[in-house]
Protein backbone atom coordinates (compact mmCIF):
# COMPACT_ATOMS: atom_id res chain seq x y z
CA UNK A 1 0.00 0.00 0.00
CA UNK A 2 1.03 3.67 -0.37
CA UNK A 3 2.15 6.02 2.13
CA UNK A 4 -0.39 9.00 2.70
CA UNK A 5 -0.37 11.64 5.39
CA UNK A 6 -2.64 11.44 8.20
CA UNK A 7 -5.63 12.86 6.52
CA UNK A 8 -7.87 12.71 10.07
CA UNK A 9 -9.83 15.84 11.17
CA UNK A 10 -12.31 16.02 14.33
CA UNK A 11 -15.05 18.35 13.76
CA UNK A 12 -18.57 19.13 15.14
CA UNK A 13 -21.46 19.79 12.63
CA UNK A 14 -25.23 21.27 12.78
CA UNK A 15 -27.06 18.70 14.05
CA UNK A 16 -31.12 18.72 14.56
CA UNK A 17 -30.23 18.26 18.15
CA UNK A 18 -29.35 20.80 20.83
CA UNK A 19 -26.07 19.20 21.90
CA UNK A 20 -23.42 18.58 19.10
CA UNK A 21 -21.59 15.32 17.98
CA UNK A 22 -18.30 14.05 17.29
CA UNK A 23 -17.58 14.05 14.05
CA UNK A 24 -14.54 12.46 12.08
CA UNK A 25 -13.68 13.54 9.08
CA UNK A 26 -11.73 11.47 6.76
CA UNK A 27 -10.29 13.20 3.78
CA UNK A 28 -7.81 11.66 1.14
CA UNK A 29 -9.57 10.59 -1.46
CA UNK A 30 -9.58 13.58 -4.53
CA UNK A 31 -13.40 12.67 -6.22
CA UNK A 32 -16.49 11.05 -4.68
CA UNK A 33 -17.04 8.00 -2.47
CA UNK A 34 -19.11 6.00 -4.05
CA UNK A 35 -19.40 3.24 -2.14
CA UNK A 36 -17.62 2.02 1.37
CA UNK A 37 -18.25 -1.17 3.76
CA UNK A 38 -16.98 -2.32 7.45
CA UNK A 39 -15.50 -5.02 8.74
CA UNK A 40 -17.05 -7.42 11.22
CA UNK A 41 -15.00 -7.12 14.71
CA UNK A 42 -11.73 -8.72 14.64
CA UNK A 43 -9.92 -8.93 17.64
CA UNK A 44 -11.65 -5.86 18.89
CA UNK A 45 -10.43 -4.14 15.80
CA UNK A 46 -13.10 -3.45 12.67
CA UNK A 47 -11.94 -1.39 8.83
CA UNK A 48 -13.59 0.79 6.77
CA UNK A 49 -12.67 0.01 2.72
CA UNK A 50 -13.52 2.60 0.07
CA UNK A 51 -14.48 3.07 -3.10
CA UNK A 52 -13.82 6.17 -5.34
CA UNK A 53 -14.23 7.28 -8.57
CA UNK A 54 -10.20 8.24 -8.09
CA UNK A 55 -9.37 4.72 -8.87
CA UNK A 56 -7.47 4.29 -5.15
CA UNK A 57 -9.87 2.28 -2.76
CA UNK A 58 -8.42 2.87 0.49
CA UNK A 59 -8.41 1.28 4.15
CA UNK A 60 -8.97 2.78 7.27
CA UNK A 61 -9.41 1.84 10.89
CA UNK A 62 -13.21 1.58 11.71
CA UNK A 63 -13.00 3.24 15.41
CA UNK A 64 -11.08 5.95 14.91
CA UNK A 65 -10.58 6.85 11.03
CA UNK A 66 -7.41 6.48 10.58
CA UNK A 67 -5.62 5.49 7.00
CA UNK A 68 -3.89 2.62 6.95
CA UNK A 69 -2.98 2.07 3.40
CA UNK A 70 -4.22 2.92 -0.59
CA UNK A 71 -4.52 -0.62 -2.86
CA UNK A 72 -2.94 0.50 -5.72
CA UNK A 73 -3.66 -1.12 -9.17
CA UNK A 74 -6.86 0.10 -11.03
CA UNK A 75 -7.03 2.28 -14.23
CA UNK A 76 -10.43 3.48 -13.57
CA UNK A 77 -12.64 4.73 -11.00
CA UNK A 78 -13.67 2.19 -8.42
CA UNK A 79 -17.52 1.51 -7.89
CA UNK A 80 -17.34 -0.83 -4.98
CA UNK A 81 -15.13 -2.36 -2.41
CA UNK A 82 -15.67 -5.10 0.28
CA UNK A 83 -13.21 -6.87 2.50
CA UNK A 84 -14.34 -10.52 3.57
CA UNK A 85 -15.36 -12.16 7.21
CA UNK A 86 -11.44 -11.86 8.32
CA UNK A 87 -10.68 -8.40 7.09
CA UNK A 88 -7.85 -10.55 5.52
CA UNK A 89 -8.81 -10.42 1.42
CA UNK A 90 -10.65 -6.97 -0.14
CA UNK A 91 -12.71 -6.84 -3.85
CA UNK A 92 -13.42 -4.06 -5.60
CA UNK A 93 -14.47 -3.06 -8.71
CA UNK A 94 -14.08 -0.85 -11.39
CA UNK A 95 -14.41 1.15 -14.36
CA UNK A 96 -11.32 -0.57 -15.90
CA UNK A 97 -13.37 -4.32 -16.95
CA UNK A 98 -11.98 -5.89 -13.67
CA UNK A 99 -12.53 -7.00 -10.41
CA UNK A 100 -9.57 -6.98 -8.21
CA UNK A 101 -9.01 -9.48 -5.19
CA UNK A 102 -6.18 -7.95 -2.95
CA UNK A 103 -4.36 -9.01 0.38
CA UNK A 104 -5.54 -6.36 3.27
CA UNK A 105 -2.68 -6.74 5.13
CA UNK A 106 -0.43 -6.23 2.65
CA UNK A 107 -2.27 -4.46 0.15
CA UNK A 108 -0.75 -6.61 -2.52
CA UNK A 109 -3.31 -7.63 -5.63
CA UNK A 110 -3.90 -11.10 -5.60
CA UNK A 111 -6.25 -11.43 -8.63
CA UNK A 112 -7.33 -9.98 -11.78
CA UNK A 113 -10.70 -11.02 -12.15
CA UNK A 114 -11.27 -9.98 -15.90
CA UNK A 115 -14.74 -8.77 -17.62
CA UNK A 116 -16.24 -7.48 -20.92
CA UNK A 117 -17.42 -3.62 -18.98
CA UNK A 118 -17.79 -1.68 -15.99
CA UNK A 119 -17.66 -3.69 -12.50
CA UNK A 120 -20.11 -1.85 -10.06
CA UNK A 121 -20.82 -4.26 -7.18
CA UNK A 122 -19.19 -7.05 -5.65
CA UNK A 123 -19.20 -8.86 -2.71
CA UNK A 124 -17.60 -12.24 -0.61
CA UNK A 125 -19.22 -15.53 0.16
CA UNK A 126 -20.09 -15.50 3.60
CA UNK A 127 -19.17 -19.50 4.83
CA UNK A 128 -15.01 -19.21 3.61
CA UNK A 129 -14.60 -16.39 1.83
CA UNK A 130 -13.62 -18.30 -0.95
CA UNK A 131 -15.85 -16.96 -3.89
CA UNK A 132 -17.15 -13.78 -5.12
CA UNK A 133 -20.39 -12.88 -7.20
CA UNK A 134 -19.55 -9.43 -9.51
CA UNK A 135 -22.06 -7.56 -11.56
CA UNK A 136 -22.08 -4.40 -13.83
CA UNK A 137 -22.82 -3.46 -16.93
CA UNK A 138 -22.31 -6.92 -18.72
CA UNK A 139 -26.14 -7.31 -17.05
CA UNK A 140 -25.64 -10.64 -15.43
CA UNK A 141 -23.65 -11.79 -12.13
CA UNK A 142 -20.53 -13.76 -12.68
CA UNK A 143 -19.14 -15.87 -9.65
CA UNK A 144 -15.66 -16.70 -9.21
CA UNK A 145 -14.15 -19.25 -7.31
CA UNK A 146 -10.79 -18.14 -5.88
CA UNK A 147 -9.59 -21.84 -5.59
CA UNK A 148 -9.45 -21.62 -8.91
CA UNK A 149 -9.09 -17.77 -10.52
CA UNK A 150 -7.81 -18.98 -13.85
CA UNK A 151 -11.32 -20.97 -14.57
CA UNK A 152 -13.95 -19.09 -15.79
CA UNK A 153 -17.23 -17.60 -13.74
CA UNK A 154 -20.21 -19.15 -13.53
CA UNK A 155 -22.64 -17.02 -15.27
CA UNK A 156 -26.11 -15.94 -13.98
CA UNK A 157 -27.83 -13.64 -16.76
CA UNK A 158 -31.58 -12.24 -16.16
CA UNK A 159 -31.04 -8.32 -15.46
CA UNK A 160 -31.95 -6.24 -18.92
CA UNK A 161 -29.87 -3.42 -17.48
CA UNK A 162 -26.54 -2.80 -15.25
CA UNK A 163 -26.47 -4.65 -11.97
CA UNK A 164 -25.92 -1.75 -9.43
CA UNK A 165 -26.24 -3.79 -5.96
CA UNK A 166 -25.43 -7.51 -4.99
CA UNK A 167 -25.65 -9.14 -1.29
CA UNK A 168 -23.97 -12.61 -1.05
CA UNK A 169 -26.60 -13.26 2.28
CA UNK A 170 -25.76 -15.23 5.36
CA UNK A 171 -27.11 -18.09 3.73
CA UNK A 172 -23.94 -18.74 1.40
CA UNK A 173 -26.95 -20.49 -1.26
CA UNK A 174 -28.95 -17.48 -2.00
CA UNK A 175 -27.34 -13.89 -3.65
CA UNK A 176 -29.79 -10.75 -4.19
CA UNK A 177 -29.28 -8.37 -7.21
CA UNK A 178 -30.85 -5.43 -8.04
CA UNK A 179 -30.38 -3.40 -11.23
CA UNK A 180 -30.93 -0.17 -13.60
CA UNK A 181 -33.92 -2.16 -14.83
CA UNK A 182 -35.51 -1.53 -11.13
CA UNK A 183 -35.58 -5.24 -10.83
CA UNK A 184 -34.90 -7.09 -7.75
CA UNK A 185 -34.10 -11.04 -7.66
CA UNK A 186 -33.21 -13.36 -5.51
CA UNK A 187 -30.33 -16.23 -6.87
CA UNK A 188 -30.11 -19.96 -5.91
CA UNK A 189 -25.82 -19.90 -5.79
CA UNK A 190 -26.38 -23.99 -6.20
CA UNK A 191 -28.13 -24.00 -9.18
CA UNK A 192 -27.58 -20.39 -10.71
CA UNK A 193 -31.06 -19.88 -11.26
CA UNK A 194 -33.59 -16.29 -10.38
CA UNK A 195 -35.73 -18.08 -7.74
CA UNK A 196 -37.94 -14.83 -6.47
CA UNK A 197 -37.81 -11.68 -8.14
CA UNK A 198 -39.18 -8.96 -5.15
CA UNK A 199 -40.90 -5.94 -5.83
CA UNK A 200 -39.98 -2.27 -5.79
CA UNK A 201 -41.82 -0.07 -4.00
CA UNK A 202 -40.45 3.04 -6.62
CA UNK A 203 -39.90 2.37 -10.17
CA UNK A 204 -36.47 3.65 -9.69
CA UNK A 205 -33.21 1.26 -9.02
CA UNK A 206 -32.33 0.10 -5.80
CA UNK A 207 -29.00 1.27 -4.77
CA UNK A 208 -28.08 -0.28 -1.95
CA UNK A 209 -28.47 -3.63 -0.37
CA UNK A 210 -27.50 -4.62 3.05
CA UNK A 211 -27.88 -7.61 5.73
CA UNK A 212 -28.19 -6.12 9.11
CA UNK A 213 -26.47 -7.23 11.91
CA UNK A 214 -29.15 -7.20 14.26
CA UNK A 215 -30.23 -10.64 15.10
CA UNK A 216 -28.20 -12.44 13.00
CA UNK A 217 -28.84 -11.21 9.95
CA UNK A 218 -32.85 -10.99 10.55
CA UNK A 219 -33.60 -8.26 7.77
CA UNK A 220 -32.59 -6.78 4.25
CA UNK A 221 -32.31 -3.53 3.87
CA UNK A 222 -32.67 -1.91 0.40
CA UNK A 223 -32.73 1.73 -0.77
CA UNK A 224 -35.05 2.72 -4.22
CA UNK A 225 -36.15 5.99 -4.88
CA UNK A 226 -37.30 7.84 -1.89
CA UNK A 227 -38.24 4.70 -0.05
CA UNK A 228 -36.08 2.35 2.84
CA UNK A 229 -37.64 -1.52 2.85
CA UNK A 230 -37.01 -3.59 5.69
CA UNK A 231 -37.07 -7.48 4.58
CA UNK A 232 -37.35 -10.30 6.23
CA UNK A 233 -34.22 -12.60 5.28
CA UNK A 234 -35.89 -15.85 5.32
CA UNK A 235 -39.54 -15.09 3.83
CA UNK A 236 -38.27 -11.63 2.12
CA UNK A 237 -41.20 -9.96 2.93
CA UNK A 238 -41.66 -6.11 3.99
CA UNK A 239 -41.83 -5.98 7.60
CA UNK A 240 -41.50 -2.35 7.58
CA UNK A 241 -40.95 0.83 4.59
CA UNK A 242 -39.75 4.06 5.18
CA UNK A 243 -40.72 7.13 2.67
CA UNK A 244 -38.69 10.17 2.20
CA UNK A 245 -39.51 13.62 1.14
CA UNK A 246 -36.14 13.46 -1.13
CA UNK A 247 -34.35 10.68 -3.06
CA UNK A 248 -32.34 8.38 -1.26
CA UNK A 249 -29.14 6.59 -2.50
CA UNK A 250 -28.31 4.20 0.96
CA UNK A 251 -29.82 3.62 4.25
CA UNK A 252 -28.67 1.50 7.05
CA UNK A 253 -29.81 -0.69 10.59
CA UNK A 254 -27.96 -0.15 13.50
CA UNK A 255 -26.92 -3.56 14.81
CA UNK A 256 -29.05 -3.24 17.62
CA UNK A 257 -32.31 -3.00 15.81
CA UNK A 258 -33.50 0.38 16.73
CA UNK A 259 -32.40 3.18 14.97
CA UNK A 260 -31.73 3.65 11.01
CA UNK A 261 -29.67 6.30 9.03
CA UNK A 262 -30.26 7.34 5.35
CA UNK A 263 -28.32 9.51 3.06
CA UNK A 264 -29.29 10.80 -0.36
CA UNK A 265 -29.08 13.82 -2.85
CA UNK A 266 -30.08 16.26 -0.33
CA UNK A 267 -26.49 16.30 1.12
CA UNK A 268 -27.70 15.31 4.84
CA UNK A 269 -27.49 12.17 7.03
CA UNK A 270 -30.61 11.52 8.72
CA UNK A 271 -31.07 9.25 12.09
CA UNK A 272 -34.56 7.78 12.95
CA UNK A 273 -35.85 5.44 15.38
CA UNK A 274 -37.19 2.09 13.57
CA UNK A 275 -40.07 1.64 15.41
CA UNK A 276 -41.98 4.56 14.47
CA UNK A 277 -39.61 6.26 11.85
CA UNK A 278 -39.25 9.59 13.74
CA UNK A 279 -36.31 11.71 12.93
CA UNK A 280 -34.05 11.83 15.77
CA UNK A 281 -30.71 13.43 13.84
CA UNK A 282 -29.63 15.67 11.02
CA UNK A 283 -26.02 16.05 10.21
CA UNK A 284 -25.69 18.63 7.66
CA UNK A 285 -21.64 18.67 7.05
CA UNK A 286 -21.33 17.30 3.36
CA UNK A 287 -20.95 19.33 0.46
CA UNK A 288 -22.38 16.92 -1.93
CA UNK A 289 -24.96 13.76 -2.16
CA UNK A 290 -23.96 11.29 0.19
CA UNK A 291 -23.86 7.64 -1.71
CA UNK A 292 -23.23 5.92 1.02
CA UNK A 293 -24.30 5.25 4.64
CA UNK A 294 -23.12 2.34 7.03
CA UNK A 295 -23.25 1.60 10.83
CA UNK A 296 -20.46 0.40 12.58
CA UNK A 297 -20.26 -3.40 13.07
CA UNK A 298 -19.90 -2.48 17.33
CA UNK A 299 -22.65 0.21 17.13
CA UNK A 300 -21.09 3.26 18.20
CA UNK A 301 -20.99 4.96 15.40
CA UNK A 302 -22.14 5.22 11.81
CA UNK A 303 -20.81 6.69 8.74
CA UNK A 304 -21.39 8.34 5.79
CA UNK A 305 -19.63 8.46 2.31
CA UNK A 306 -19.97 11.62 -0.05
CA UNK A 307 -19.61 13.18 -3.59
CA UNK A 308 -17.67 16.08 -1.65
CA UNK A 309 -14.63 12.81 -1.42
CA UNK A 310 -15.61 12.39 2.77
CA UNK A 311 -16.33 9.60 4.75
CA UNK A 312 -17.54 10.90 7.91
CA UNK A 313 -18.16 9.23 11.28
CA UNK A 314 -20.55 10.09 13.47
CA UNK A 315 -19.54 9.04 17.09
CA UNK A 316 -22.60 8.16 19.37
Amino acid sequence: MTSLDNNLLTATDGTSQSQKKEILMCTGHSRPVVDFAYSPIIDDTFWIISACKDGKPMLRNGQTGDWVGTFEGHKGAVWAARLNSKATLAITGSADFTAKVWDAVTGDEIHTLKHKHIVKAVDFSKSDDSKVVTGGLEKKLNIFDLNKPDADPLIMPGHDQAVKSLLWTNDDNIIISAGQDSTIKVWDSRTLACVRDLPNPTKDAVTSIEQSLFDNGKYITLTSGNVVSFLDSQTFEVVKQYKSATLLESASLSPNGTQFVTGGEDFWVRLYNFADSAELECQKGHHGPVHTVRWAPDGNSYASGSEDGTIRIYVL
